[in-house]
């Protein structure tokens, strides 16, 4: 989010996204299952503490790892960094792979942590139009937020990243999942934060759209500075000299 540190390695940058992605699955899930145990049934308590939890611990690991990987944890993120020349294309896939990797650790470490199974199949349902009209403005938000703040004020994008996130817990009819990895691994956990299977790929779907919008927009409105492209151009040629 904070733009790809120039020089790390790429094994650096994708640990950093697995690590990254892990905690914040762990943040979403444990911080699910603590409140909805917690709550006594009020479920929009229990929502509010699975807010404050998720948006805190995104800001604290955007702050982080934002300085070796940009802090995606996020296909969505990591595809449109790349259209605007953020990271190398040749660099999306392991960055994909190890973010859908990082996820499913994460679920798994809360689970853990909260003895229930390492994996089960939720049965929250999040299915109509009305859930993925959110995702769709979710995503877009998120993307916009991210596109925006980090031309503006790149210092402050962690801050916005995670405040945008908090409020769209609470003004999105789906509680603002924003990323594909996320959907997928929330799948695999029968808890507050979970969603079912069968509704996770037209989640998906509204959030490709949102993310795809949200860079065309941009693409316009904040074309990309040529100094930046210059400057991944130099970072590739130091990469492969190292």
């Amino acid at each position: 989010m904070r733009g790809s540190g120039p020089h790390a390695s790429l094994g650096r940058r994708v640990v950093a996204e697995g690590v990254g992605t892990a905690f914040l699955l762990a943040t979403v899930i444990g911080s699910g299952i603590m409140a909805e145990r917690l709550a006594g049934g009020n479920v929009a308590l229990a929502l509010l503490a699975n807010t404050i939890a998720t948006g805190a611990g995104l800001l604290a690991l955007i702050l982080t790892f934002g300085g070796v990987s940009g802090a995606h944890f996020n296909p969505a993120v990591s595809v449109a960094d790349a259209t605007q020349g953020g990271i190398a294309w040749r660099d999306v896939g392991a960055y994909v792979a190890v973010q859908l990797l990082g996820a499913f650790v994460g679920v798994a470490l809360a689970h853990l942590m909260f003895d229930a199974p390492l994996f089960s199949a939720s049965r929250h349902v999040r299915s109509g139009f009305g859930q993925l009209a959110g995702e769709f403005v979710a995503t877009f938000g998120l993307i916009a937020v991210i596109r925006g703040s980090s031309r503006a004020a790149p210092g402050m994008t962690p801050f916005a990243v995670a405040a945008y996130i908090t409020a769209a817990y609470w003004f999105t009819s789906s509680t603002s999942f924003a990323n594909p990895a996320v959907t997928l691994a929330r799948a695999a956990s029968d808890t507050f934060a979970g969603i079912r299977p069968s509704d996770a790929p037209g989640f998906i779907v509204a959030q490709a759209l949102g993310a795809g919008s949200a860079t065309l927009l941009f693409r316009w409105l904040i074309p990309a500075a040529p100094a930046a492209a210059n400057r991944l151009a130099i970072a590739n040629d130091e990469e492969k000299v190292a």
